[in-house]
């Protein structure tokens, strides 16, 4: 029996680890009383008690959390920033080429940002088959429910006397500087940042990243892109579906409470748009975690995973 810690189990993505983990047989968590969460000793002694450890902290504290390492045979999954493009640590996102097996054998795993997870895989694969360039300019639009905010967006959004504002969409990271971009960049191998427009609106959870293309930027038309896809995403967590809106709409909250993605192509030859949906807190937090542990593990990948509508 695997032997888990989650470091930061009181917030949403720890939180969400915890419920997916609670009922498995194979898994026996390590909790610590809650005055001492944030007792180092405390928390050094549970990490190196335990064969898989969840990083679910502030990317100072989980860069703190990994000096307290002190063995050769803890698994770390960070789902914070703070390791998603360093080279010493695997990026957790098992659909991308070859990297399944690497993460099967890796220590340290980095788990994918949210939006970030649905940007990668829409593009990663079309550069990987030359259909776009490396130099190629990007937007993106991604919209997401307010839960991705962390506690104190939570409780803006779900307060009795809440701004009006948060009764509408709202755009943010205006100065084109989101933490993500770096990692949207690196692991895609794109040279320059995408034009990034990540919207919250007033929904707890929830994801959907859209990029337009234009013919002039392709080296295939829709249905090459659409080929792609297909031979990449076909399994339960990251699948390609065709015909997959809602009579002509597509909502971002389609994917709420899941831990799957689901890959779609819209538009026409000249003007394409690809578009991922997911859970901010599944497929783009906690699910993926969940997902990388059970690979390490050598477990059923779906394990404790939600994969169908419920």
């Amino acid at each position: 029996m695997a032997k888990v810690f989650i470091d930061g189990s009181a917030g949403t993505t720890g939180l969400r680890i915890y419920d997916r983990l609670s009922s498995r047989k194979d898994i026996s968590l390590i909790t610590l009383p809650d005055e001492l969460r944030k007792d180092v000793a405390a928390r050094k002694e549970a990490i190196n008690s335990a064969d898989i450890v969840f990083l679910c902290l502030p990317d100072d504290a989980a860069k703190e959390a990994v000096t307290l390492l002190d063995n050769n045979n803890t698994v770390i999954i960070d789902t914070s920033t703070a390791h998603r493009t360093n080279p010493e640590w695997t990026y957790g996102f098992p659909e991308l080429s070859g990297m399944r097996e690497r993460i099967k054998n890796s220590k340290l795993i980095a788990n994918p940002g949210c939006h970030a997870s649905g940007f990668i895989a829409l593009v990663k694969p079309l550069i990987e088959q030359g259909v776009l360039n490396k130099d190629v300019l990007l937007s993106c639009f991604s919209i997401t429910g307010y839960s991705g905010g962390g506690k104190k967006m939570i409780a803006d959004y779900q307060a009795e006397n809440r701004d009006k504002l948060l009764c509408a969409p709202r755009q943010y990271a205006l100065s084109q500087q989101h933490k993500h971009l770096k990692e949207m960049k690196t692991v895609t191998g794109l040279i320059n940042d995408a034009v990034f427009c990540p919207i919250v609106a007033d929904f707890y959870s929830g994801m959907e990243v859209s990029i337009p293309l234009f013919k002039k930027d392709l080296g295939t038309d829709i249905e090459g892109i659409k080929k792609i896809y297909k031979s990449c995403y076909n399994s339960k967590i990251v699948h390609y579906d065709e015909a997959s809106d809602e009579n002509g709409f597509l909502s971002a909250l389609a994917f709420s409470g899941r831990d799957d993605m689901q890959i779609a192509v819209f538009g026409n030859d000249e003007r394409i748009v690809v578009t991922a949906r997911y859970d901010n807190l599944g497929k783009g937090a906690s699910g993926s975690a969940i997902q990388n542990m059970n690979i390490v593990l050598g477990s059923d990948e779906l394990a404790g995973l939600i994969t169908e509508e419920i």
